[in-house]
């Protein structure tokens, strides 16, 4: 029998190079090969797939109309913002990987649904990076008492199905995935083998026994998340923590949930004591606007089923230099950039001899075509140095020939702005032709174009 020889893997797409490359000749990503041993041979592996099969009769195929609904069990995590991204709570039996930048406040948040569901649950949180006495520290720091939580610190991933056979826990919390190693896989802690291996028994784990599992996946320098991307393929849930380390915010969201949407957002404030739940983040984001200032513009987006207000600022300065400078923060780039173009050719607007800098207040990261009339009106304010009314607010989709379309959820927006306290609000005409009523506490003003909005600034000048 020949000897296993090494492959190296990419970690991003999984093409297999018999030697290393820097660049992945298949999706293109720089030092992503990764040395993995092979187990068994060729030879080997060709008589095991030409071998006869062998009919299994506990799992026949079955048509699609004798299939029953699965009736997924859901449990609530004790903080609502979480529940609200997950789709109603931790469906028994799912696997979610919570991945976040160092020092976000990841182990904060697990720690605290640990308390929560440590007092119906029983939750085994298993450390790989921290001590006993570490934990401890936190845990009286966030007032965690956890009557039914139990702590293990261990990496041997035999040793932790051990303990959970032990202890019979209803959810595991695993910090991190890639401190864990299987005895029997070669390669370090945190490589593809190991990770995918560690992975694959935990899921059949939570599978077989109908456990929750809560994994914590680090995050490389590109701000993906580390180890093989079918990590993310693997699991039913994969949730972002996101923020500036720097500010009090924290906004969690999935982008998978095979039982729930992907479009919900949950909103944090950490303080002294944790993380606390922000249940009306539009009156957070849009606090402490400030008054008679040029370049500032209000915005609704929606968020999954949520509307959310959030303010657009926009500062336009004069360079000296021949190619001027485009900066954005909480917005797509490109976005900015036709914006700017559509600007610059249908109202003569000669942002070429101009810096533009725009932010979105409270970290918040916009993608949503609707808030192209808020960036519009924030840009031409900021150009023309005319503030905009206070109480102003704008939602729209600008197309390349200036004109302004329809967008979905009008009619909750509008109800979102005029609670908070907003009296005029700038929508597309489309939608304004549509709404049900015309009683809703709020101005409205349709607008067929960015020319309509120029109206506006003629009434503040």
């Amino acid at each position: 029998m020949k000897a296993p020889k090494s492959v190296y893997v990419c970690s991003e797409c999984q093409y297999r190079s018999p030697k290393w490359m820097g660049k992945c000749p298949s999706c293109g990503a720089w030092n992503s090969l990764v040395e993995e041993i092979e187990d068994l041979p060729k030879e080997d592996l060709k008589r095991k797939l030409v071998r006869g099969s062998v009919l299994d009769e506990q799992n026949p195929a079955m048509r699609l109309e004798d299939l029953a609904l699965p009736d997924y069990m859901r449990q609530s995590t004790g903080m609502k913002e979480v529940d609200r991204v997950l789709g109603g709570g931790l469906v028994l039996g799912s696997v979610v990987l919570l991945s976040g930048e160092p020092g976000i406040g990841k182990s904060t948040l697990l720690l605290q649904i640990s308390d929560a569901l440590g007092i119906n649950k029983k939750v085994l949180y298993v450390s790989g990076e921290e001590s006993r006495g570490q934990i401890k520290l936190r845990a009286k720091r966030l007032h965690v008492k956890g009557d039914d939580l139990y702590i293990l610190t261990e990496t041997n991933i035999e040793k932790i199905l051990a303990q959970s056979d032990a202890i019979k826990p209803d959810i595991i919390i695993v910090d991190s995935i890639q401190t864990i190693y299987h005895d029997q896989t070669t390669g370090m802690p945190g490589s593809i083998a190991q990770v995918k291996a560690v992975t694959e028994a935990f899921i059949s784990k939570a599978k077989s026994e109908g456990i929750s599992i809560l994994l914590v996946g680090h995050v490389n320098k590109e701000g993906s998340i580390a180890g093989p991307k079918t990590l993310e393929h693997m699991v039913d849930a994969v949730i972002y923590f996101e923020g500036e380390k720097q500010q009090s915010y924290r906004i969690i969201r999935a982008i998978k949930n095979r039982f729930g949407s992907t479009n919900e957002i949950g909103v944090f404030t950490m303080g002294d004591r944790g993380l606390c739940e922000v249940e009306n983040p539009s009156e957070m984001l849009v606090s402490g606007r400030p008054i008679n200032v040029s370049g500032n513009c209000t915005v609704c987006v929606m968020e999954g089923t949520r509307p959310i207000l959030a303010e657009v600022q926009a500062l336009v300065a004069k360079t000296v230099f021949p190619v001027p400078k485009r900066t954005a923060s909480g917005l797509d780039y490109n976005r900015i950039s036709l914006l700017i173009a559509v600007l610059e050719k249908r109202l003569g607007l000669a942002f070429c001899t101009q810096d533009v800098y725009l932010n979105v207040v409270g970290g918040l990261h916009i993608d949503e075509p609707g808030a192209d009339m808020a960036v519009i009106l924030a840009l031409i304010s900021g150009f023309k140095d005319i503030p905009l009314p206070e109480d102003l607010i704008a939602v729209g989709e600008v197309g390349l020939a200036g004109e302004c379309r329809a967008i979905s959820n009008a009619e909750q927006r509008i109800r979102e702005a005029a609670r908070i306290g907003f009296k005029k609000i700038v929508i597309p005409y489309r939608n304004y032709e549509k709404l049900d009523s015309d009683d809703y506490g709020i101005e409205i003003i349709p607008a067929k174009g960015i020319f309509d909005i120029l109206k506006l600034f003629k009434k503040a000048e």
